[in-house]
């Protein structure tokens, strides 16, 4: 814990709503010096607060969180429906694997050296902005109301309700952290897709697996579609990944951990107002194309911090326009059923410099970079949804979406 749990002091220059990816990243960056002075704001424990977590990025040389790194790779495969595996060595990336509860303590510890930093744990009923900054409105763990006064509120929690869209997918999935009996993972190469497991009627599947031992690795069911699934079926599911496909005969599932991260062109404002910002995946940090977020929350937490080290309050774009644009093209691609997603990543794994396709994949490729990779696309599927999508209206979803800890999970 920091400086101080205790309710009393309500005044800091920053207050961070949420103590997820976004959140703890941003409190991170703010124990630099010259940094302004902060509230952490996270949930008490309780329901409300989320179980562990794992998030994972590509990053090259050792960054912000290396000390809370849990595992690291240097080879990507990819495992094609007709079962042809394609390995990528993408230096000078590698792919790295963080949980949550070791980034919380070490976010943890650098807030509790740095002066005027402190982690409240309350539960933020209201945020709002006031004539000389904002305020949240907190309940304590002991029933009472606390208000907290900033100059400047950013806020991570998801938003109770979609914007509109004109495609809008789920990435969901259920994930066991299991161990076998005998050797079974190599634990140099990291599975990011495999499609040898049934594909279903809309959308895509893949296994993904992360091995953290020979015996012990994080194995995963993800689908692309419109709706998550019931539990059980995940379970079904990640039964027959691990028998049939993987062969890797009994398990011990250690733990288990499930979620849905949106995959929508919808356009998500930064801004509730002159004092009140939007971060991570609420502030649209979610990647539409893939799913993943912790990277673009790392690179909007060190633009802000560096706002607000020089006197300016913005949340930051996560992504550039022309990586949306080519992410809501795929996406209405995929949704429509023109695109074959399988064939698709298996393509662009064959075929494009492992480096190349990460970058791109982060949106940190310059246009000569992306045209290349777009002559590795179905130029025709392409072509039509591009004609299409300046047709087709944003839409509000018609029904409520289920969701568990959208935005934070993995990717």
């Amino acid at each position: 814990m920091s400086r101080s749990s205790s309710p009393r002091d309500t005044a800091s220059d920053v207050v961070i709503v949420g103590g997820g990816a976004a959140g703890l990243s941003l409190a991170h960056r703010l124990t630099e010096p010259g940094s302004p002075t902060l509230t952490l704001v996270e949930a008490p424990d309780g329901p409300r607060r989320p179980a562990e977590r794992t998030w994972c990025y590509w990053d090259r040389g050792n960054g912000q969180f290396e000390q809370a790194v849990t595992a690291s790779w240097h080879r990507l495969r990819v495992h094609g429906t007709d079962g042809r595996p394609v390995i990528v060595d993408p230096a000078p990336l590698r792919y790295r694997m963080l949980r949550s509860t070791d980034v919380e303590q070490l976010v943890h510890t650098r807030l509790a050296g740095t002066p005027g930093a402190r982690v409240l744990r309350a539960t933020a009923d209201t945020v709002r902005n006031t004539a000389d900054g904002a305020e949240v409105r907190c309940t304590t763990p002991d029933g009472r109301t606390l208000t907290l006064r900033a100059r400047h509120v950013f806020d991570s929690r998801p938003r109770p309700t979609p914007p509109p869209a004109r495609t809008r997918l789920l990435q969901h999935f259920r994930g066991w952290f299991v161990r076998t009996e005998g050797e079974a993972f190599d634990p140099t190469v990291a599975d990011l897709m495999d499609f040898r497991v049934p594909q279903p009627p809309h959308g895509l599947a893949f296994g993904y697996v992360l091995p953290l031992t020979p015996n012990r690795a994080l194995v995963e069911y993800t689908e692309f579609s419109r709706s998550p699934l019931s539990t059980s079926a995940y379970e079904v599911a990640l039964a027959h990944y691990c028998r049939d496909v993987l062969g890797l005969g009994a398990v011990t599932v250690e733990s288990a951990e499930q979620g849905v991260i949106p995959m929508t062109d919808a356009r998500f404002a930064r801004q509730a107002g002159p004092a009140v910002f939007r971060i991570g995946a609420a502030g649209g940090a979610t990647r539409p194309s893939t799913g993943y977020t912790f990277a673009a929350v790392q690179r909007q937490s060190r633009a802000i911090a560096a706002g607000l080290r020089a006197g300016r309050a913005r949340a930051f774009p996560p992504h550039g326009r022309r990586a949306l644009a080519m992410d809501a093209v795929l996406l209405r691609a995929l949704d429509t059923g023109r695109l074959d997603g399988p064939d698709f990543f298996t393509r662009l794994f064959r075929r494009v410099p492992a480096e190349r396709l990460l970058r791109f994949l982060d949106g940190d490729t310059s246009p000569w970079e992306e045209w290349g990779v777009g002559l590795r696309t179905p130029v025709g599927p392409m072509l039509r949804t591009v004609v299409e999508l300046p047709f087709l209206p944003h839409r509000f979803p018609t029904a409520p979406r289920t969701a568990h800890r959208t935005g934070d999970d993995h990717r």
